[in-house]
This record gives structure tokens, sequence and C-alpha cells, in this order.
């Protein structure tokens, strides 16, 4: 009975002396809307990273298939496609964080939650640096 009220006070992230000096306390993960989304929060680098990583391999399949840059991709009707990825992908992402599961939690040793957001932020840079790439060149990269 004892263990089970410690274990409950620690989840509620409540203090606790458990018969030691040391105090147990877990913060308890926040679930509000725009505490997800806030700057810091675990949302807004997760998602954009996962946006840019379907970005920059969607940009360069369509650049080999088909021979356009990103802006005439953007142009030639990729807008509702970004809105459509963009929308799938936020609520992806947002209904388990919204639910109390972290990303951290779900980590495999292989698909780690640190790996996912070193490949998004190379995305970003690699989706930046093709664009600017073309823009100068004045046509595709490939």
């Amino acid at each position: 009975m004892a263990t089970s009220s410690v274990m409950q006070s620690i989840l509620d992230g409540q203090k606790e002396d458990v018969g030691s000096p040391v105090k147990a306390t877990v913060a308890k993960v926040r679930t509000d809307f725009w505490d997800l989304l806030a700057f810091s929060g675990p949302g807004p680098e997760r998602i954009n990273g996962r946006l840019a990583m379907v970005g920059f391999v969607a940009a360069i399949a369509v650049e080999l298939y088909k021979g356009e840059d990103v802006f005439a991709q953007i142009f030639n009707g990729g807008i509702p496609w970004f809105l459509l990825t963009t929308g799938v992908l936020s609520v992806a992402s947002l209904i388990p964080l919204s639910s109390g599961v972290s990303v951290e939690s779900r980590s495999k040793p292989f698909w780690s939650s640190d790996a996912e957001m070193l490949n998004g932020r190379f995305a970003m840079l690699g989706l930046v640096a093709l664009a600017l790439t073309e823009y100068v060149k004045g046509g595709t990269l490939v």
C-alpha cells in the first residue's frame, strides 16, 4: 500500500518523503495546445523538421522525374500539396503529444528522437540550400 501511494504521488508530480533524505519528484508533462506549440515546446521544431524531411525528398524526386526546380514545383500546383502535407503531419504529430506521450519515451536505439531532430535540421538547411542554389543557377540542380 505504501508503495502505491508513493508511486501515485510521483505520477502526480508531488514531493513525498520515501524514507530517505532524497525526495522523489517527476515533472508532469504539459499537454495544453499552446504549451505544445510554444517556442521551446516539443511541437514546432519537430513538426518543421518532419515537414522539411518530406519536402526535401519530394523536391528532389519531382526534380528528377519532371525536371522542374523548386520554384516551378511550388507555382505549378505545389501549394495545395504543401498545405495538405502540413495539416496531416501537424495533426499526426500533435495527437500523441496532446495525450501526454513524449517523443523521447517512444525513442528506440536506432530510431532515436535525437536522430530525428538532427535529420530534420539538416533537411531544413538542405531545402533552403536547394532553393537558393537553383535560384542563383537559374535552373534545376540535377
